[in-house]
């Protein structure tokens, strides 16, 4: 016979798998970054001059923006309602806790492999792409996930790029992913 997890025990389980994976990306981006010769993935260059705080600002200020233009897509077009209901289902219930963990693990170790690690290798533009592609969900309608993903990437890359540190853009896409998955967490378009 087997039983049922309860639900607070998948819901850990899930933000352990999640930690677990966005914890290796950081890792392979760590140990990649190191291979090269490029001994910190968190400054751009190995700037000395990173302008941590205008760039935590700045992030924060980007990741609202980004926040606003999905709540917009949302409530102004058909498909991006569509998109919100995708999403919701794919995710399934999301508790606070668990939109944390997902937010704060997917900004560290997205941003530590691809600002990090690979925009220094292929450029922003590459990265970008690369971001975009695991961005990519199992349906066409999932392409505006992947065509603002690209977008993001390459917003995201010209703020560690100018800021000089990744402490921008985790607080922008810290931000974009806890605002948009408790959204999608707690509202249910018809």
């Amino acid at each position: 016979m087997v039983l049922a997890m309860p639900d607070a025990s998948r819901s850990w389980s899930r933000s352990a798998l999640v930690l677990i994976l966005y914890l290796a990306l950081a890792s392979a981006g760590i140990v990649w970054s190191t291979w090269r010769g490029d001994m910190s993935v968190w400054t751009a260059g190995g700037r000395e001059d990173p302008q941590v705080l205008l760039g935590i600002v700045a992030g924060l200020l980007i990741g609202l923006g980004f926040v606003f233009a999905s709540r917009f897509a949302t409530h102004r077009f058909e498909w991006g309602r569509a998109l919100h209901r995708d999403l919701r289902a794919l995710l399934g219930p999301l508790h606070g806790a668990e939109i944390l963990v997902l937010a704060a693990a997917s900004a560290f170790g997205e941003e530590i492999f691809f600002r990090g690690a690979l925009l220094p290798a292929v450029g922003l533009w590459g990265s970008s792409a690369i971001f975009a592609l695991l961005h990519v969900g199992p349906k066409a309608r999932f392409l505006p996930w992947t065509l603002s993903s690209f977008v993001a990437g390459a917003v995201f890359g010209q703020l560690f790029l100018w800021a000089g540190d990744l402490s921008g853009p985790v607080v922008a896409h810290f931000t974009v992913n806890a605002l948009n998955l408790r959204y999608l967490s707690r509202t249910d378009l018809k």
